[in-house]
């Protein structure tokens, strides 16, 4: 089995309230709860008087009402996107009608892909196609307001646009969906990439932030002992995969039966998904080998 990570689940919330989890930070969880989600979406407010909103989150106009309130009084400047998945970006159209203010990311769904690939997302939330930035954003771009100092960094992995976004003043990262408390993160190929995610995981374990956000779930501190546990439950999977392969086990459905027996059966697409992308990765890396493109029907078996 792979190293166990040190999963926090616990989180005290109440839907449509704001909580204040620091001086400059706020949020809001979204009432959309489910397997991907957890207990909802967790949009974040930053600053105080002029302030960015961090993930809009789903179209429910009671999540919308409840951020409203929340900025009741306050100038929102920002609204910045992690990645183009529905129960991220679609509520910008909403707030931008209601704040006037721009949304922010690195680009529409899939404007990551090194190559382009037809197929959307098939596990998740789904993408959001309709959503385009307002402006544009590429790693290491600055974002200012009053009091508060965000960078954002591209960080492609679980989707080719995502970002995650560094608040100076707080030592904090908002990471998206990238790295998550409660649970590890969906990698789904064609726009979920396994080399980009583990690259982007070893970019995140050098940096100084002491607390993560993610959007769903609390809080994760001493993020680079988490984010290394994350790393090495990845390389055990592969481990477990090219056991398979060495066993004869080829096809990723009965990868996943045999690698995931004590996970929900309700899960077992999104499991293959990121064993598809481990496979991928594998393929390019000459540690697995299949005729043709990869793809979730392939028969694999060890490189020689």
């Amino acid at each position: 089995m792979p190293p166990a990570i040190p999963f926090r689940r616990e989180l005290d919330f109440t839907y449509g309230e704001c909580a204040t989890l620091s001086p400059l930070i706020r949020r809001v969880i979204a009432d959309n709860p489910g397997p991907f989600t957890f207990h909802g979406t967790g949009t974040y407010i930053v600053g105080r008087g002029e302030v960015a909103v961090i993930d809009a989150g789903p179209d429910l106009s009671s999540h919308v009402d409840a951020i409203l309130r929340a900025v009741e009084g306050e100038t929102v400047s920002h609204l910045l996107v992690t990645h183009t998945h529905r129960d991220h970006s679609p509520a910008v159209r909403a707030l931008k009608q209601a704040t006037g203010a721009k949304s922010y990311g690195f680009g529409p769904h899939g404007s990551g892909r090194k190559v382009d690939a037809e197929a959307g997302d098939q596990v998740e939330e789904g993408a959001d196609n309709d959503f385009t930035p307002d402006v544009t954003l590429k790693d290491g771009d600055i974002i200012q307001g009053s009091g508060w100092t965000l960078e954002a960094l591209h960080t492609p992995g679980h989707t080719s646009n995502h970002l995650c976004f560094a608040l100076a003043e707080e030592a904090a990262l908002f990471s998206g969906d990238h790295v998550m408390g409660w649970s590890t993160t969906v990698v789904s190929p064609p726009d979920g990439n396994m080399a980009d995610y583990m690259a982007s995981l070893a970019r995140l374990g050098t940096r100084p932030e002491t607390v993560f956000w993610p959007t769903h779930g609390p809080a994760i501190h001493e993020p680079a002992a988490f984010v290394a546990a994350l790393i090495s439950h990845r390389e055990a999977r592969e481990g477990q995969i090219s056991k398979c392969l060495q066993d004869g086990i080829g096809r990723i459905p009965d990868m996943v039966r045999h690698m995931y027996a004590d996970v929900d059966p309700v899960l077992y697409g999104a499991a293959g998904r990121s064993v598809l992308s481990h496979l991928i990765h594998m393929v390019e890396t000459k540690r697995a080998a299949c005729d043709g493109a990869p793809h979730g029907d392939t028969e694999f078996t060890v490189y020689s």
